[in-house]
Order: structure tokens, then sequence, then C-alpha cells
């Protein structure tokens, strides 16, 4: 499809969206800073909590007044499109926004899941739902179609939309989560309240702009940013919103699933990670890049990261020495730089969080190969140096919870049975990856590896496949049709002939 793009937009977005308003925030200001080199990159009026909650009402009344979910499937697919097209020519708005918001590297290959990836995804889950049947039948057996007077029964699966949704997306992937929420929430039906990250609000505003740029109804799409976390709590537990999309940590993520409980929620909950990297006997040799995978791919602040290495106890130190001597490399400095390899964490904060991390690992008997501290330089920015961890076990800290930054753990496992003990060792299950030249065998172990999404010899980032979290690591789909159905209730459509 073509997409015919309009002129960019000039300047940063500043403006809240409400009942197909652009509006100013009247709420708390709040400062959006560079990771990079801690200069203030916007300041951005809140929305107050009568603007929250005027958000809400103007979902809710455009979802009850069927102005956007009663439209036939393939309006509302035009009029996304059109959403799209807006996204689409500010592409080098929001590939700048990933960098001085988000603190992504301009020459990363990260960037492209920042920017491109979530454009192409927006196509792509419109085509997607345009394929899939409202109704399906229900595979009822024959002898119980027939009535008892022997008429007819039809029994029917009916997909119609949740209602009002809640979109809550994190600072690390701002767009692509942002996109991940507001478009299948959209092309199924639902009216939506888009609420991101404080620390990454800008890209999310920009939403405002295309909604009004493709004239969406007013109400269908609301956008609010916010200092704190309140306007968040009011939409986990308003009784007018029906389902709430979060992306973020555990922690919190358990949060929205109580505040959620009182008014029976649906809930999408993409949250934390600690996933198994794993290379076995006969492709051990490539383990020498798996830190820098980690560590390069946006400074580790990646959810479905291989954090967790794992390689034959007795190739251990060599595969060390290979990954030590890769991440040597490494160019440590201002996202905008297209020679930085490696960018800042997100906050002073998490830069803390990485370094406690480093010092509890090192305490419970783990060596730091290299890294494992700030670096001299640059002078400003949240950056932390690539770090590997010989790590002794998995019960070590570093291995078992999420850092959120350049660190890797690596271990070192005997036989099979051991290793496919210690990736499961977790209280996470959100991905997974195996390496090995046997294919039986790395599917063998793939097999066994409790976690929602597992990725043998390399991965797949598609719109037409699903991720989700098993354990602490969440709950319901993203992407593929499982990430469209999430958004949808069932009716059972049972009909008997008059």
């Amino acid at each position: 499809m073509t997409i015919h793009t309009q002129p960019a937009a000039i300047g940063l977005p500043e403006r809240l969206f409400i009942g197909g308003e652009s509006v100013a925030g009247q709420g708390e200001t709040f400062t959006v800073i560079n990771p990079g080199t801690e200069a203030v990159v916007a300041k951005v009026a809140g929305a107050s909590a009568a603007q929250v909650e005027a958000a809400i009402a103007a979902a809710r009344q455009a979802y009850d007044s069927g102005v956007w979910s009663d439209l036939p499937a393939l309006e509302r697919a035009e009029a996304l499109r059109r959403l799209m097209a807006y996204l689409f020519s500010q592409r080098e708005r929001l590939v700048d926004l990933a960098v001085r918001e988000a603190g992504c590297p301009i020459s990363s290959g990260t960037m492209h899941a920042q920017v491109s990836t979530p454009l192409q995804h927006g196509l792509d889950v419109i085509d997607l739902f345009l394929k899939l049947p409202e109704f399906e039948e229900n595979p009822i057996p024959f002898n119980e179609r027939i009535t008892a007077r022997g008429g007819a029964i039809q029994s029917l699966r009916r997909y119609l939309p949740v209602g009002v949704v809640a979109a809550i997306s994190a600072y690390n992937f701002p767009f692509y989560t942002n996109l991940w929420k507001v478009l299948p929430a959209l092309i199924t039906g639902n009216c939506v309240v888009l609420r991101p990250s404080p620390l990454t609000p800008l890209s999310a505003l920009i939403f405002g702009e295309a909604a009004e740029a493709a004239g969406l109804p007013p109400g269908v799409l609301n956008v609010i940013a916010e200092a704190g976390a309140a306007g968040g709590v009011t939409l986990s537990t308003h009784p007018d919103v029906d389902m709430v999309a979060f992306t973020g940590s555990t922690a919190v993520g358990k949060q929205v699933m109580v505040q959620g409980a009182d008014t029976m929620k649906r809930l999408q909950l993409e949250l934390g990670g600690k996933s198994a990297q794993i290379y076995l006997l006969d492709a051990v040799a490539g383990a020498a890049a798996a830190a820098a995978q980690v560590c390069f791919a946006h400074a580790g602040q990646g959810c479905a990261l291989g954090t967790r290495i794992f390689v034959p106890e007795a190739d251990k130190a060599q595969a060390m020495e290979a990954m030590a001597a890769i991440l040597a490399r490494a160019r440590i400095g201002d996202p905008a730089d297209p020679e930085t390899t490696v960018g800042p964490v997100v906050s002073a904060a998490q830069r803390d969080r990485c370094q406690r991390y480093v010092d509890l690992a090192v305490e419970a008997g783990a060596r730091v190969v290299c890294g494992g501290k700030r670096p001299a330089g640059p002078d400003k920015g949240f950056y932390f140096e690539p770090t590997i961890l010989d790590t002794p076990d998995n019960k070590n800290p570093a291995a078992q919870d999420e850092i959120f930054g350049p660190v890797v753990s690596v271990i070192g496992y005997g036989d099979l049975d051991h290793l496919v003990e210690m990736a499961n060792d977790s209280e996470f299950g959100l991905s997974g990856y195996v390496n090995g030249k046997d294919i039986k065998q790395a599917i063998a172990v793939a097999s066994r590896i409790r976690t929602g999404t597992i990725n043998i010899n390399g991965g797949l980032l598609s719109a037409y496949a699903s991720s989700g979290g098993w354990k602490s690591s969440g709950v319901g789909r993203e992407r593929g049709v499982e990430g469209l159905r999430v958004y949808q209730q069932i009716q059972a459509m049972n009909i008997q002939g008059a």
C-alpha cells in the first residue's frame, strides 16, 4: 500500500488530546530529560485529575455511542491508515525523540525497533485484523445440532470489542509500546486513553496529532501525560475503563492487577524478564557475541533480552574472554553521536540500580570480568559500563532479578538437565534463546524451557507472531492473532430455526 504522507509538524509535541481536541495540560508541569546529556528536552504540562476523568468520559461516550465500534471494519481500517500515514510523515521526528527522550543511539540497530518496525507493524496489524472472521463456528457434535423436534441449531463465537481501554506504556521503546496498544485496540473497535511513561511522554503526544489528522471521531483516542502515577491509578481503577494494557515492571504490573480487581478489568500485561540465552556445546563459539547482543541493545533496556548467558562449564572462561574482547570495542557516549554503540540508561536511578546489583552480585560470589561501574566519561548523562559478571550459580541476585541495564551474568552448566533446571529457575518467563547446530537437540532443549517465547538460533519480531509472558512476566499476548483477540470479548450465539 502506498502511504501518502503529510507535512511534518514543527517543534516538540506538548499538548494533550482529549475528546477530539488538542488541549494544554492543567496539572503539574514536569521535565523530560535527555538521558545522554542531562539537558532539558521539554517541559510538559501534565493532565489534571479532572482532565484524566474527562479523557475517560470522552472514551466512554464515544464507545457507548457506537460511533467507532459500529463502523464496518473496513471503514475503521481506512481511518487508521490515515492515522498511520501521519505517523509515517513524522518518522524523522520520532527518531529524534527516541534519541533525546529515550537515549537510544541513533546509529544503533535498536533504532529500527524504536521507529521503523512499529511503523510497519501498524499497517500489518490492520491487514491482519481484516483477515480474521467476526464469527466462528463452535465445534459442537452433529447430534447436538439437531433439536428434539428435528430442527437445526447453529452455535457461533462472535468477537466484539471490550470497550474502553487504558493503554499505559513503558519508557524503553516508547513509540513501539504505544503503537502496540493503540492500533490493536482501535482496529478491534475499542476506544482508548493512552498514558505514556513520564520519562518518555513526547512520542505518545504525537498520537494525538495523528488522531486529529486522521479525523477520528472525538473520544475514540485520547492521550494524556502526567508527572506521577495518579492518573495511571485512576485508569486502572475507574469503573468506566474496561481493560488495562500495561507494559512495565512486574512490581507495578502486580499493582495494576490489584487495582483492576474490584471492577474485573480485562488485563494485558507485559512485565519483567530474565531470559536465558543458551549456547549448546556445538554452538558455544557463538557465545562470543552474547554479551554485546544485550549491552549494545539500548544499553540492556529490553525485557526480552537474554541477560542470563548459559555456556558449558568447561568453555566458560574462554567464552567470557571472547565476550569481553568485543565489549572492549564499545563506544560509550551521546546517543546523538553516530559513533556511539552504547548509550545511557534512562535515569540516574536506573544507573544506580545497575551499580547496586553489581555490588550485590559480587557480595554473593560473582566476579566482575569487565565493566561494573560508571565510566570515566562522558561527564554528563546516565551511563554505565557494559558489564560481564562471572556468576557462580543461578541463585545469584544478578541472575534472579531484572536489572534493566547493560549487565549480563555468565553461568556454566554441566549436563542438559542441569542447564534446563537453571534456565527454569526464575520467577520470570518472558522469552528465551537456544543456540545449537544440531537442530533436533536445540528444539528438544527449547521445548523444556518454561517461557512465553522461545527463539532457536535467532529471533522474530513480527506483527503476525505473538509474544507474552508466563509466570511473573505477565498475562495475555501482544502481536499476532492473540494480540488482537485480547482486545475482544467472545459472545456465544446459539441459533435455532424458527
